[in-house]
This record gives structure tokens, sequence and C-alpha cells, in this order.
């Protein structure tokens, strides 16, 4: 019954692969760049840059807003200064109503900003005798700067577009890790359903081995001791057969879920080998220098310090605010009268504020963002020669790719035909089945060896893209379609 149940399960599983679905590498690697988890956070994270870099530019257009106070109602006792300098109680009833216009603008070459508003004012008092009051601000200019020595907007102009570049190459460089990760998915099926190809393989010939030993055992030409090895091989076939169906189950499962295939029954084929190419050290730099997001990190992430020890500089000793206006305004009781004989407003403040003593907190203030600015220095250094020697060791890594790819594929055909040899030996009876499983044990291993070392060229190759965004195989940059966001 056991028996029965294994090889139904086996007929089940053929069945399974007669409905799959054939997928190649660059196939998975395309469906998986459109459809993986990978792919949409990519997006994701490309998108908040984006967005942030739109919102960094429409900051520095001019800004038009309304602002209205709709009709304020109070009736109650509060306390005011009149005329004479006394607090006094009245009794106040009325209503107030307000609307203003401003238009704004920053000003980048000197960290201020420039504003026109337009205000009009209505107050009704209500009472014995019902007063209405109007105040009009035609138009009133005005300018604000925080501080005279530092201009936090000169290091946005600097710092942002570097955001945004890096968020244009991190998704290309995403995009490559969705390749890489697909390409090992790819490969763990792959080698799952060759494993089983060999598990059932072997099983088969395990079956036409154990009836020739028990032939033989029967008429007395072997002794038992070598039946009993040829059962136990079997058994143990058997036992790869299943632990190997249930490995490509698994396999197939993580590839469809990171696919997003309708299906999890998936038939894949081996890669093909690379055409050749060549790549030298220097042209690999160069591109990595070029094209990778983590050198624009570099110089964002030194600007982010200057500008920290800029802004300290800046604001730590003499503060200095600067404020000016200029405008129009009118009061009046009608409101026909409220549009002329303005009178004019003007005013125009700077504040300073000096340290005189302060227990060192200025000075350590500086101090630490100084040293901020050594450490980030002294760690972009350290990243940048981890960096180049990474590429270094990969480019000459990837020299040597074919060559072990090419060991390889001669060691299988060697293992399978010495297999071959060796099975045909034994049922001649001229070899133990001690010598059979040694051949056999081999020539699994090599196959196995030979997947290995196609994944490894094929794993290299998709890291070379990665590590220097350039696609040597076709002598150009990698670059993605264009991403339009409404």
């Amino acid at each position: 019954m056991r028996r029965f149940l294994f090889f139904l399960f086996l007929i089940f599983n053929v069945v399974s692969y007669g409905q799959s679905q054939k997928i190649k590498l660059i196939e998975a690697i395309k469906i998986a760049q459109k459809n993986s988890p990978e792919y949409v956070r990519a997006v994701n994270t490309y998108r908040s840059g984006y967005w942030r870099y739109r919102n960094y530019q429409a900051d520095f257009l001019p800004q038009l807003s309304l602002a209205a106070t709709l009709p304020e109602y109070s009736n109650s006792i509060t306390k005011i200064t009149n005329d004479q300098g006394q607090d006094i109680f009245v009794n106040q009833n009325q209503s107030a109503i307000d609307a203003r216009l401003i238009l704004e603008q920053k000003v980048p070459f000197t960290g201020g900003a420039f504003s026109v508003n337009s205000r009009i004012d209505r107050v009704d008092r209500f009472g014995t005798q019902d007063v209405t009051n109007y105040s009009l601000v035609p138009f009133s200019i005005n300018y604000f700067q925080n501080s005279l020595f530092y201009n936090p907007y000169k290091w946005q102009r600097k710092i942002e577009p570097l955001r945004y570049e890096e968020s244009k190459r991190n998704i290309i460089e995403d995009m490559e890790d969705i390749s890489l990760t697909t390409c090992m998915l790819y490969f763990g099926l792959l080698k799952a359903q060759v494993t089983l190809d060999i598990a059932k393989k072997n099983l088969s010939n395990q079956d036409t081995l154990l009836q020739i030993t028990e032939g033989r055992f029967k008429i007395g030409k072997i002794a038992e001791n070598e039946l009993l090895q040829i059962e136990l091989s079997h058994l143990i076939s058997q036992n790869n057969v299943t632990t190997n169906t249930i490995l490509l189950k698994k396999t197939s499962q993580d590839l469809a879920r990171y696919l997003e295939l309708e299906t999890e029954s998936i038939e894949l084929e081996v890669p093909e080998k690379l055409e050749e190419f060549v790549v030298s050290l220097d042209k690999a730099l160069d591109e990595a220098q070029t094209n990778r997001q983590s050198v624009i990190a570099f110089r964002r992430r030194r600007l982010e310090a200057e500008q920290q020890l800029a802004e300290v500089k800046g604001t730590n000793r003499l503060q200095v605010n600067l404020r000016a206006n200029f405008g129009l305004n009118r009061r009046s009781e009608e409101y026909a009268t409220l549009f002329q004989n303005y009178d004019q407003q003007q005013n125009v403040s700077l504040s300073l504020g000096l340290p005189i003593f302060d227990w060192g907190v200025t000075k350590s203030r500086r101090k630490m963002a100084e040293a901020d600015l050594d450490l980030v220095e002294n760690d972009i250094e350290q990243e940048k020669e981890a960096f180049e020697q990474e590429i270094f060791l990969h480019t000459l890594n990837w020299a040597s790719q074919r060559d072990f790819l090419a060991t390889s594929e001669k060691a299988k055909e060697i293992a399978l035909k010495r297999y071959d040899i060796t099975k045909k030996r034994y049922v001649l009876g001229k070899i133990t089945i001690t010598d059979l499983n040694i051949a056999q044990s081999e020539k699994d291993k090599a196959v196995v060896d030979y997947l290995n070392s196609l994944e490894k060229f094929w794993v290299d190759y998709y890291t070379l893209r990665k590590l220097t965004l350039y696609d040597f195989k076709e002598d150009e940059k990698i670059t993605i379609e264009d991403i339009v966001f409404d």
C-alpha cells in the first residue's frame, strides 16, 4: 500500500509538470521588474524622492494665499488699557470680519523672504448706537531675514538636487537588486527541478538494478550483503525523490510568489552562457564612480555636515534679525471713503543678540559641528576605499568565472560518461555495487556543481551590473523607463 501511494504521488507530479508554465531567466527578470513586491517598494521610494524634489522647487516659486476670519462675535467683559494708561473693564459687544491676500517669495541669494499683503477689516459694535469701522491696507511690502550670516536656502539649492539624483540612481540599483534576487530564486527552483529529475532517474535505475541483483542472489552469484546494499540504495533513492519533491514545491512557491504568477507549476530552462565580453578594471571603476548612487550620497553627506557647521557658525555668536515693512493704510467709518487719502506705514527693525558669558556653550557647539564634519569626511574616505576595493575584487573574480564554468561543465560530462560505463559493467557483473554507488554519487555531485557554477556565473554578472550600473554586454549605461506620476 505504501509503495502504491508513493508511485501515485509521482504520477501526480508528472501530470502537474505537463501543465506547467515555461519561463526563461531573462523573462523571469522582466516579470519581476514589473510585478515583484520589491518593484512596488522601489517605485514608492522613488515617488517619495520625486515629490520631495517637486516640493523643493515649488517652495522657491511665488506663493499666493488667501486667509479670512468669518464673523467673530463677542459679548463679554474685557480688560483694556485706556488713553491714560489705566486698565479698565468694559462691556464688549461686537463682531469682526477680516480677509488677507498674501503673496510670498523666498529670496535664495540672501536667505530672506519678501511678501506683499493686502488686508481689509470690518468691526461692528453693538449697543445703544451701532457703529461700524473699516480698516484697509491696499498693499504692504515686507521683508524678513532671520540671520545675516547663515543662508539656509543656499544649502537647500546644493543638497536637494543631489537627493533627487540619488533617488533616480537608487531605483536603477533597486531594479538590479530585483534581477539578482530573481536570478537566485530562479536557480533555486532550477536546481530543485534537476535534482528531482536526477532522483527519479536514480530510483528508476535502482528498480532495474534491484531486479537484476535479486536474480543473481537467487542463483547464488552474489552474497546477501550485496543484495542488502542495493536494497538500501533503493530505499535511499525513494527518500531522495520525496525530499526533492517537497523542495521543488517550496522553491516553485517562492518564485511564483515573487513574480506574482497565477500558477506554481513552473518549468525552467537552463540558461545559456553569455557571449564573451571584456571588463577592464579602469572601465568598471570609471562607470561605478559616474553612475552609482553612493557616489552622489558621499557628496550629499559632506554638504549636510558643512551646512550644519555653517549654521552653527552663522547663529552661534552674533545673532541678527532684519524686518522691514512699507505700505499704505486707511481706516474709516464709511466704506465709500475707504479707498482715498491713504496714510503711509513703514517700519524697519534690526535686532541683535550677542552672548557675553555662556560657560562655553557657543564654543562647544562649534567644536561638535567641526568634529561631526571631520567624522563624516573620514567615514566617506573609508567607504570610498571599500567601494573601490569591491569593484576591483569583483572585476577580477568575473574574469575567472568562465574558466570555472567551463571546468565544471567538463567535469559533469566526464562524470555522466563514467557512470554510464560503470552501470553497464555492473550489469555485466564485472564490478561491485560499491563502485556503482560511488560513480552515481560523483555523477550527481558533478551535475549539481555545474548548476552551482552556472548560478554563480549569472549572479556575478548581475552583481557586476549593480556595482557599476553599466551593461558591459551591450556596452551602455543601465537605465529604466521613465516613471510618470500624476
